[in-house]
């Protein structure tokens, strides 16, 4: 599809599911309706993303510029920005609801990683007052490198659907966030090396009714057998790819606000379009992580 067709598909589908989650709550509790409808500014802010413009300003100029004639009544960039911000709570709603719809979130079978996300250059670390006491300083095994900001625990299901995604304090071992990415969840669990962690193990098997597979470090004398450990490997390739989507289309690394309720709310708007994104692959058809090939041309 090209993406005029991309733009209608995503709007069609915010407008299916918006009354849903709304029900019976009253949005706004005084003043004039907005002149562009909530649901328009969900679909601009899912297709911003999608096509690369994962800034504000960015996203308002580009639709104010190519698609002034799908949204006549998009005019100020500052109350667009506001009402935006002002959707979080609705655009989580929506991203939860659609794995539910799609059946992701009842994959008996997720995924768990971690994702480093820092805040601001890490020589600029001591002069920070926006995420203060929030932030804090962690640790990249796969760049070797350290930053400070958070990370975001990701649950995807086996075909790439983020299922949750806490945001999470960047100090602590991985190990020690599994509380937080199980939240809710019972089943199997492939995860990577960090972690393993035997005690834990054993208490998610026998509290939660959570089987969590690792792979064994060298040096462990029980090895897992050959077969199990192939498909955890490339269960686990998935959310090594659901991460470079994040970082590398939708610029999740890079987010720059001045608070951390601001800094939750764009991350929201990422995860959203990405589990739309996947929706429509799997509505059309299509692999569910091949993003690049959902929209034709650019």
């Amino acid at each position: 599809m090209d993406r005029d067709d991309f733009i209608i598909m995503v709007y069609c589908l915010v407008c299916e599911q918006y009354p849903v989650v709304v029900g019976e709550e009253k949005i706004r509790q005084r003043g004039f309706a907005p002149a562009l409808s909530d649901e328009e500014v969900i679909t601009i802010e899912i297709c911003g993303e999608y096509f690369g413009q994962y800034r504000d300003k960015d996203i308002y100029n580009y639709f104010r510029f190519h698609y002034r004639h799908f949204f006549p009544q998009l005019k100020e960039r500052t109350v667009f920005v506001r009402q935006a911000s002002n959707l979080w709570h609705l655009k989580s709603r929506i991203q939860q609801r659609l794995t539910v719809v799609s059946g992701q979130a009842a994959d008996e079978v997720q995924i768990i990683d971690t994702l480093p996300l820092p805040v601001c250059v890490y020589t600029r670390s001591q002069r920070d007052h926006c995420f203060k006491p929030d932030a804090d300083y962690g640790y990249c095994a796969a760049k070797d490198s350290h930053y400070y900001g958070f990370k975001l625990g990701l649950r995807i299901s086996r075909l790439g659907m983020i299922i949750h995604s806490p945001l999470l304090p960047a100090r602590p071992h991985d190990s020690q966030l599994l509380d937080d990415l199980l939240e809710g969840f019972e089943g199997v669990v492939p995860a990577d090396k960090g972690f393993i962690d035997s005690f834990r193990q054993a208490q998610l098997a026998q509290k939660r009714h959570v089987e969590l597979l690792t792979p064994a470090r060298k040096n462990m004398k029980i090895q897992p057998p050959v077969a199990l450990r192939l498909i955890c490997r490339r269960w686990r390739k998935r959310v090594e790819t659901v991460g470079s989507h994040l970082t590398e289309r939708f610029h999740i690394a890079a987010t720059r606000t001045h608070d951390l309720w601001h800094y939750q709310n764009r991350l929201i708007r990422k995860i959203l379009a990405h589990t739309v994104c996947v929706f429509l692959n799997l509505q059309l058809g299509r692999p569910p992580l091949d993003l690049d090939g959902l929209v034709s041309t650019y």
